[in-house]
């Protein structure tokens, strides 16, 4: 178990095959200063980009003990947005749109999230059996919200950071509309966050989501929310994963 006190060994990153989808993922690891576990674990999207945002969150959080040991897990691709190799469009999107045809494979991806990066951790980390966290931001965040708006839960901590609802005319929140008539209980939290400055289209989609929330709240599911005065969707993120485990995980 890496739970010494050196930077190189708190940040064991490896390379983990997925038989669902056949891809190679670069996993980040950022392990607590806590030398005994069980660790709640969050994983990430976007790891190549966005890891550093949630490792320096957290390690605000453990300065100042508003929040419980974590372990932080970053998803990625060895390949930054856009680039060769990078399969966010692929993997974070639950439905397939005509002008993007590689899209709809978030199935696959939750599935290895489920079935391969969990087990693991788990090999690798003394990892908690029952608290298991997403995260993500823009386009990851609408995995984030597919992952929760399903019929049986495997994660039960959402970090949700500006998403992408608008992704298929609005389609999640339709799938939310029709599992919330089913009267499904959702066990778990979520947290919502968005800079005050994001689009209009962001902010009005999101707004949407909490009052369809609101409006029909499906059972066990607890919700909080904020809004970051003076961010965009590009510079809210240190605040939104902040924020966000802090609730989450307190």
């Amino acid at each position: 178990m890496r739970t010494n006190e050196n930077d190189s060994e708190k940040r064991a990153d490896f390379i983990l095959h997925s038989p669902q989808n056949g891809t190679d993922y670069r996993i980040f690891i950022e392990t607590p200063d806590a030398k005994q576990g069980p660790w709640p674990a969050m994983a990430f999207m976007d790891g190549d980009d966005q890891f550093r945002f949630a490792r320096e969150a957290y390690r605000v959080l453990q300065a100042s003990e508003k929040t419980a040991p974590l372990l932080l897990v970053g998803v990625g691709y060895g390949a930054s947005y856009t680039k060769p190799g990078n399969r966010r469009l692929r993997d974070y999107t639950p439905t397939t749109m005509a002008t993007e045809p590689e899209s709809g494979g978030a199935d696959a991806f939750l599935a290895f999230l489920r079935e391969t990066l969990w087990p693991e951790l788990a090999l690798r980390y003394p990892v908690h059996g029952e608290l298991r966290g997403l995260a993500g931001h823009s386009l990851g965040s609408l995995l984030v919200l597919y992952a929760l708006f399903q019929r049986e839960l495997f994660f039960n901590r959402f970090l949700v950071s500006a998403p992408s609802l608008w992704w298929d005319d609005r389609a999640l929140l339709c799938r939310a509309g029709r599992l919330q008539r089913t009267g499904v209980a959702l066990p778990g939290r979520v947290f919502f966050g968005l800079g005050e400055k994001d689009t209009p289209s962001m902010t009005e989609d999101l707004q949407r989501l909490e009052d369809q929330l609101a409006a029909r709240p499906f059972p066990r599911l607890e919700v909080s929310s904020q809004r970051f005065s003076g961010r965009d969707h590009y510079n809210v993120l240190p605040e939104a994963f902040q924020e966000g485990m802090r609730r989450l995980f307190i």
